[in-house]
């Protein structure tokens, strides 16, 4: 990138950076809110089966898959606000079409799995474009509180959008609020379409396979980003799969309304909200190595109480344990995605983090899918407590790796 560090420090380079997080925030409401409106306009409105709501889930992430590891390449090769804006407007006529034939009474399940699919694959390439872009804003030791504050934002976007999902839905109907979410799209372009340009200045000219072989040996030659790719992959296999099973376990195993399932996802923000409020400090208590260990055991001990849940009465314990999880992911994901903007050399960089989101990303529409499997085979409860269960192993991906004997990600290891 053509930013100088020295940039980042002047008042207009703060505008930029504010306005960048602005419609990072705004986009990323509207999509919190499609979390619940989206599953249950095929649950309550087009009464899908369990396995198609989970496909559906699967389709949201199902991108990573197939778009996950040359899109640091496209990203790479693009200017990159021109890319995030084109992707912005993609995504608000993708969603956009859902109310629309929902108006008309032309509104079918393959029409909402193929908006999921379309939005997931333009989602791709934003999130691949905003996680390169942010180095380019801020000098390398304000990236951790910038993630942070980033991270902490979208806490709070999980916290209340859904929760204010719920209640539209109830007020004004699930598809009718994925019109909220396209809005939200259109004024992040806007947004993203005032702030100066950024090219890539290296590699451009090489094949594109050379320029992705590149970035996976990178990450798989490393001691410390080749096993943290391998938590963050467990950790969201595990995500996956319970995201697709909380609306169904929530509306038919615990008979719980719309609002109830918007409240008991907000849950997920919560947590979030607390690991992105704990991740520095736990890490400079601990060191960012031990913090991820650490962090990764409790919650994986909280995940252990959402299957207490069984009536409207005590969906508590679906609040903590979800909450619990999204803390432990949250603070690895801060940590983790630090170390590799910090570690990886500045031509690498979008390559980088394409290749680990590729494997760790790629998983999530397998965790929705497997979930769905289990629950047809096992029923929605027994599914439930396999999910929680494997957040407790997680961390040991970690513990079995030489992440084990340092005390942060970016020093030698001591064992």
């Amino acid at each position: 990138m053509t930013t100088s560090p020295a940039a980042v420090r002047t008042p207009t380079a703060a505008r930029t950076f504010w306005r960048f997080w602005f419609a990072s925030t705004v986009s990323r409401t509207g999509s919190n809110m499609t979390s619940v409106a989206l599953p249950l306009v095929a649950l309550t409105g087009l009464h899908a089966t369990t396995f198609q709501v989970t496909l559906l889930a699967a389709a949201t992430q199902a991108a990573w898959l197939f778009l996950g590891l040359p899109a640091g390449v496209i990203v790479q090769r693009f200017p990159l606000r021109t890319t995030q804006v084109t992707m912005d407007l993609i995504r608000a006529v993708a969603m956009g079409s859902v109310p629309v034939a929902w108006w008309l009474d032309r509104l079918t399940f393959p029409h909402l799995l193929l908006t999921a699919l379309i939005t997931s694959l333009a989602t791709v390439l934003f999130d691949i474009g905003n996680s390169t872009f942010l180095p380019a804003l801020v000098s390398k030791d304000e990236l951790a509180a910038r993630n942070s504050l980033i991270s902490g934002t979208e806490a709070v976007s999980q916290t209340g959008a859904p929760s204010l999902g719920g209640l539209l839905i109830k007020a004004v109907g699930a598809a009718n609020v994925l019109l909220i979410d396209s809005v939200s799209y259109l004024l992040s372009a806007l947004t993203l379409w005032t702030l100066p340009e950024r090219r890539p200045t290296a590699g451009t000219h090489e094949s594109a396979w050379r320029l992705i072989r590149e970035g996976c040996a990178f990450v798989v030659r490393h001691p410390v980003m080749r096993p943290c790719m391998f938590w963050a992959t467990a950790s969201n296999f595990c995500t996956a799969a319970l995201l697709a099973l909380t609306p169904l376990y929530l509306v038919r195993e615990a008979g719980a309304s719309a609002t109830v399932v918007g409240l008991v996802l907000a849950a997920d923000g919560l947590g979030s909200l607390i690991g992105s409020l704990l991740a520095t400090r736990l890490a400079a208590r601990l060191g960012t190595a031990r913090a991820m260990i650490v962090a990764g055991f409790a919650g994986g001990a909280l995940a252990l109480v959402m299957p207490l849940t069984t009536t409207p009465d005590n969906v508590h314990f679906f609040v903590i344990g979800n909450a619990g999880a999204a803390m432990a992911v949250v603070i690895g994901s801060i940590i983790t995605r630090t170390h590799r903007q910090v570690e990886s050399p500045p031509e690498l960089l979008s390559r980088v983090m394409a290749t680990v989101r590729f494997i760790s990303w790629g998983v999530l529409p397998l965790g929705a899918l497997v979930s769905g499997v289990l629950a047809d085979a096992f029923g929605l409860r027994a599914a439930l407590w396999i999910v929680c269960a494997g957040f407790v192993f997680t961390p040991f991906v970690l513990v079995m790796s030489p992440v084990r004997n340092r005390r942060n990600l970016s020093e030698e290891s001591h064992g």
